[in-house]
């Protein structure tokens, strides 16, 4: 076991979280020197993570243990648990910071919350808890805040859940095993990982119909902007490869070989390095985007999925 407080962080900024979802601990890594410099007990199964709208905090959402934890975004200080969270896998904030929103992917729902303050102390309200099987994975909001979609892995769908009034609009079927979300910079497509095939399926969500399959790899699984407001990674998780898409015209532009799982990406603030996380390897690789190869592994716990830094171009 590690400590959960051993001792103050202020010395250290900027470092890069990973979130070792096999062994419920968080990996905090020095970007200077590409080392492991701590590790956290947080709850069990850590998967995604997301930074407040404010930047004042971020979120660590502990599956299994039904909890959240809060850490300060540059230092990785632990500031608060919140409990009695259900299977939080997924979550996120829509983007007028009116909904939070958790894909509880166990218990085969949606749950959604009004937000009610900011940064560590921001409260969950909770609103409605809607069923959605099977296996929800991953969410992303429509521009407007109007609309979250949701992937159901084991259903083939993708779901829209309108907010105002917390009911499903509609569902839609997708490619095998649906897994990350993206939408595009115009609010026009949905980017969908199909992660039992080799492609990301191209949904018109207004129309509500599938107009184009990318050909990345298979396991084609999750996504993190280049940060230049057109280009986004998808990782594929079996082919251990990552991909980069041209949201524009919605075609490949090249493959980067990422072995042992590749999962959850960030990209670095200067946009010249992705940070993915080695499922399958209890590593982090490091990549040169411009020579398009991994350059350095680190080690971290079991199982690393989600990835963040606060200074990521991914976020400008």
């Amino acid at each position: 076991m590690v400590a959960l407080l051993a001792g103050p962080l202020a010395g250290w900024a900027n470092v890069v979280v990973v979130l070792n979802s096999g062994e419920a601990s968080v990996s905090l890594i020095d970007p200077a020197t590409r080392t492991e410099i701590r590790r956290l007990d947080v709850g069990k199964e850590p998967h995604h993570l997301m930074r407040t709208p404010d930047g004042r905090a971020l979120i660590v959402a502990n599956a299994m243990s039904n909890d959240l934890h809060f850490l300060d975004p540059v230092t990785g200080e632990v500031q608060r648990r919140m409990r009695n969270v259900p299977d939080p896998y997924q979550l996120g904030y829509s983007p007028d910071r009116r909904w939070f929103v958790t894909a509880a992917l166990r218990l085969d729902r949606v749950d959604v919350y009004a937000v009610e303050g900011e940064g560590a102390q921001v409260n969950f309200r909770p609103m409605r808890q809607i069923a959605l099987p099977k296996a929800p994975s991953h969410l992303i909001f429509s521009a407007d805040s109007q609309f979250v979609f949701v992937t159901l892995q084991e259903s083939h769908e993708i779901a829209a859940i309108r907010l105002t009034d917390q009911t499903v609009a509609w569902k839609l079927k997708v490619g095998d095993l649906p897994a990350g979300i993206w939408m595009t910079p115009d609010d026009r497509h949905l980017l969908v990982g199909v992660m039992g095939k080799d492609y990301v399926e191209v949904i018109d969500w207004r129309a509500q119909k599938s107009v184009k399959r990318i050909a990345t790899g298979k396991g084609a699984h999750n996504f993190r902007p280049l940060g230049d407001g057109r280009h986004v990674f998808v990782s594929n998780r079996v082919e251990d490869t990552v991909s980069l898409i041209d949201q524009f015209t919605l075609e490949k532009k090249f493959d980067i070989a990422v072995p042992n799982g590749p999962d959850c990406m960030e990209v670095s603030a200067d946009g010249k390095l992705l940070w993915v996380t080695q499922r399958w390897a209890k590593r982090v690789a490091v990549v040169d985007i411009g020579a398009r190869k991994v350059v350095q592994t680190i080690p971290v716990g079991k199982s690393p999925h989600g990835i963040f830094f606060a200074n990521s171009a991914a976020w400008k």
